[in-house]
């Protein structure tokens, strides 16, 4: 394995993670859904929703240079793949700190596409933490002061059932995170159609 890879430099660097984005009007609905939850908890860390996403990889700190290797063969993937019906539903937290809305449809083929991003991550022998695939779409963070918001919002949106939708796009994604005080934001450094 090539330890420039496993290990960021000192020189530039960016934090990576692939993922499947749901649809504007799929977000839009349970954005709807928060509206009450927005005005009664203003306090919890809301991520944005034009950066609602479902995780399949996440990689973490890479030096820039890694990330060209990861193009070609995260777009064979997207190409040799049908897009998967999921939809959005229910709610949870992890910790009692985060806040996320759970993910129904086709979870099966979702874990297989992780599988298969995985593995090519790595083929690319780019080190990263493999944890579990537990599909959620991350909504908000409480902060250390106030854990009970984030169980409150949870118990409101359990019984919220979203439109069935298609995943149509495989996102290679960067993040600003850790690189200065604001808010975190994701912006695609590259994504694929599913082509099959």
């Amino acid at each position: 394995m090539n330890d420039q890879i496993q290990s960021p430099s000192a020189t530039a660097t960016t934090r990576v993670f692939i993922a499947l984005a749901p649809p504007d009007d799929a977000k839009e609905e349970l954005a709807r859904e928060l509206r009450a939850s927005y005005r009664a908890y203003p306090d919890l860390r809301w991520n944005r929703i034009e950066d609602w996403h479902i995780t399949l990889a996440f990689l973490g700190e890479l030096p820039v240079a890694a990330v060209p290797l990861l193009r070609p063969p995260l777009a064979a993937l997207a190409a040799a793949h049908r897009p998967l019906e999921l939809a959005l539903r229910g709610s949870g937290h992890f910790d009692r700190r985060v806040l996320w809305s759970g993910i129904d449809g086709e979870v099966e083929g979702l874990h297989l596409l992780t599988s298969q991003v995985r593995t090519i991550v790595r083929e690319c022998g780019i080190a990263f933490e493999d944890r579990p695939l537990r599909p959620h779409l991350t909504l908000a963070r409480s902060r250390r002061s106030d854990p009970s918001s984030t169980l409150e919002v949870a118990a409101v949106l359990t019984e919220f059932t979203g439109r069935t939708w298609r995943a149509e796009r495989l996102h290679l994604v960067g993040s600003n995170i850790g690189r200065g005080p604001g808010p975190i934001h994701y912006r695609d450094i590259e994504s694929w159609e599913f082509e099959k």
